[in-house]
């Protein structure tokens, strides 16, 4: 079947959405000019788009958010879950307005051209949001000229191009490169995130004669009592360790690709898995082998999102590429436990397939929107994990239990 004819460019455009088939969708571009490709999704959140964007998830994907107003509370250096955005682009309905908020310090177009990232605005996001429900989510390029010069062709061979996130490791990407201490608690509106001028300072460690980072625990001040969480980073957000801190842990953070030796050299009384964006079946190829060794030490593992699907894998179950994915503040997810309902945070476009599962593992909880695993424990082992977003907090407090639960099960085996 032919491509459709692109629709003509209207007078005035400056930012267009190219599709691989040929289907144009043009509107307002700002922040960074330029051309890149992605996987497009929605985002159904009213709130938190900085925390959105830097979320190292949305790695190679394009937002699209359902919420009209997008950017009218302008940009600030504290709500952001990494230094950068990972997120492609972002489009949105309404034109943005200047800042209207005490916290801002840039306008979001001056922050996104800063950072390098594309947005367009203009656009029928219901109808965008429409389409990714009906088709899956496709690959697009979203463009920003300000002269208004769009090679079409160009843009959409682009599009073709690209092989898509299915069978894409990402997670070396995103992930830190070294090790890292956290020392930085939940956010106040007095003093912002307490310790977080801590963790920065101590984001760069020294390294001995064998290669291995080393600290003191001087710069992680009052926690060299607490129980040592060793969080592997596949692509994670800052509040999960905030939430790690905050229930009673002492965090030390290690790349995606860090080997078993390397992760118990630093004596750890328990593992946690991160969030992070691509396949995990191709993150697996690495990942799954030190997280088979983790379980067999007998401490307690905890995972989130990405994290939840790799321990999935790494005790023989099989995970798959979503249609259409789950996205945003707002998803009802039952605890089968006692049949409670939480209100998650989610991102992701993979899922643990229920079916399959070995008979060691239990489902814990699952979407009320489809259905669709979101959590499993071991029977014989103290593991388990989510696929939800705890740390987001949209509940605001539904799901800080599984931070208490990890802490308690580590305080436990310490006896």
């Amino acid at each position: 079947m032919a491509s459709p004819a692109p629709t003509p460019m209207p007078k005035g455009a400056t930012g267009a959405l190219v599709f691989a088939d040929g289907r144009v969708v043009w509107g307002q571009g700002f922040g960074a000019e330029g051309a890149e490709v992605a996987e497009l999704c929605f985002h159904t959140a009213m709130t938190g788009y900085q925390e959105v964007m830097t979320d190292p998830s949305f790695a190679r994907q394009l937002v699209c958010f359902t919420f009209p107003h997008i950017g009218n509370v302008g940009a600030n250096d504290e709500d952001v879950e990494a230094d950068d955005p990972h997120a492609v682009g972002s489009i949105v309905r309404e034109a943005v307005t200047g800042p209207s908020n005490f916290r801002s310090r840039s306008d979001f177009p001056a922050w996104m051209a800063k950072h390098g990232r594309i947005g367009l605005s203009g656009v029928d996001t219901r109808a965008l949001t429409k389409l990714i429900r009906r088709e899956g989510p496709p690959t697009v390029v979203i463009a920003h000229s300000a002269a208004g010069e769009f090679d079409v062709p160009a843009l959409v061979e682009m599009a073709r191009a690209w092989p898509g996130l299915e069978g894409m490791d990402l997670a070396k990407e995103v992930s830190c490169e070294q090790l890292r201490v956290w020392s930085g608690g939940k956010w106040t509106i007095e003093l912002g995130y307490a310790g977080e001028e801590r963790e920065r300072a101590s984001t760069s460690l020294s390294t001995n004669e064998n290669g291995n980072g080393s600290f003191a625990l001087s710069e992680v001040e009052g926690q060299g009592t607490r129980p040592h969480v060793v969080a592997i980073d596949y692509g994670a957000k800052r509040n999960i360790f905030r939430n790690l801190v905050e229930a009673g842990a002492r965090v030390t953070i290690l790349p995606a690709t860090a080997t078993f030796e390397e992760v118990m050299a630093h004596e750890p009384d328990g593992f946690f898995l991160s969030n992070g964006p691509g396949d995990p079946a191709a993150t697996g190829d690495y990942a799954i082998p030190v997280i088979r060794s983790m379980l067999e030490t007998g401490k307690p593992l905890f995972g989130i999102c990405l994290g939840h699907q790799l321990l999935a894998l790494a005790v023989g179950g099989r995970t798959s590429k979503m249609f259409q994915g789950h996205r945003g503040a707002n998803h009802p997810v039952k605890r089968l436990a006692d049949g409670a309902v939480e209100i998650t945070s989610m991102n992701h476009g993979f899922a643990v397939e229920r079916e399959g599962l070995p008979n060691n593992v239990r489902e814990t909880h699952v979407s009320l929107f489809d259905g669709s695993n979101c959590g499993i424990e071991l029977a014989d082992r103290p593991a388990f994990s989510v696929q939800y977003h705890p740390e987001a907090s949209p509940g605001p407090q539904d799901s800080f239990y599984l931070f208490e639960r990890f802490m308690g099960m580590i305080k436990e085996a310490r006896k």
